[in-house]
């Protein structure tokens, strides 16, 4: 048991550490990002289509993770801008977070669940 706990604690630790180039993957709450939302970023919801177009928070651009072009289309953005990425739950975004940290993005912001984000006020269009 002791082992599994370990285990999960390094993972959810790694996520938030700085790599070596000095990069880090944030995760932060919805209320959180209520207040970050004030600043400067690019707010990306990585759901399908179909989940997007049922409703997604105001100014969202939509990369879904799972068609398989997520990938290819971040080749195209700027590397030095924020990001806030939200999904469903937050493992999507999670994901798609790991992949642009790879792919050298240095601001990086898993935000979580659009119905979080939702429930704390934020403007949405459904």
């Amino acid at each position: 048991m002791k082992l599994i706990l370990g285990i999960l604690l390094a993972g959810f630790f790694s996520c938030s550490q700085p790599q070596q180039d000095g990069t880090a993957i944030k995760t932060i709450t919805a209320t959180e990002y209520k207040e970050q939302a004030k600043k400067e970023g690019i707010l990306v919801d990585v759901r399908t289509t179909e989940e997007y177009a049922a409703g997604h928070l105001a100014g969202a651009s939509n990369a879904d993770y799972l068609d398989g072009t997520f990938a290819k289309s971040i080749k195209d953005w700027d590397k030095e801008k924020t990001y806030y990425l939200y999904c469903k739950s937050g493992n999507r975004s999670s994901k798609a977070a790991q992949l642009m940290q790879e792919a050298g993005f240095k601001n990086i912001y898993n935000i979580g669940g659009y119905q979080d984000l939702k429930s704390v006020g934020l403007p949405t269009k459904e």
